[in-house]
């Protein structure tokens, strides 16, 4: 399994309304983060500040150019399901997730245990 190569195969996916936050993420964007918290309403992310409409891509979300390549803005005060992305191999198996090599479907047991090392980081940052 490779490290996250930043695709946004991810980001694309679950922006359109497949995110959620909790209350606390929620409470935290409005005490530290109104730029985020702007994007909230009635608990569901990322809406247009202004018309409240909930919006296809996370607008966080920015390409690098022309490539291939994405950067998350918020990347510290991102929410928790991101944070936690990908959490299982079947998850980026069906996301078609760009860290996956043919050695993780040939030894998933393996592979699930690569996960864990490598995301370890990412849950505790």
């Amino acid at each position: 399994m490779k490290e996250c190569n930043a695709c946004g195969k991810c980001c694309v996916k679950y922006s359109d309304g497949g995110l959620s936050a909790s209350k606390t993420e929620i409470q935290h964007w409005q005490d530290d983060h109104p730029d985020i918290f702007a994007h909230v309403h009635d608990g569901q992310i990322w809406a247009d500040p202004t018309s409240k409409a909930l919006l296809a891509l996370c607008p966080f979300l920015q390409q690098q150019g022309n490539s291939k390549i994405y950067h998350c803005t918020i990347y510290d005060a991102r929410p928790d399901d991101c944070r936690y992305y990908p959490s299982t191999l079947d998850e980026m198996i069906a996301d078609d997730c760009e860290m996956l090599e043919p050695k993780d479907l040939k030894n998933p047991k393996q592979a699930r245990i690569t996960l864990i090392d490598i995301m370890r980081d990412s849950h505790y940052d």
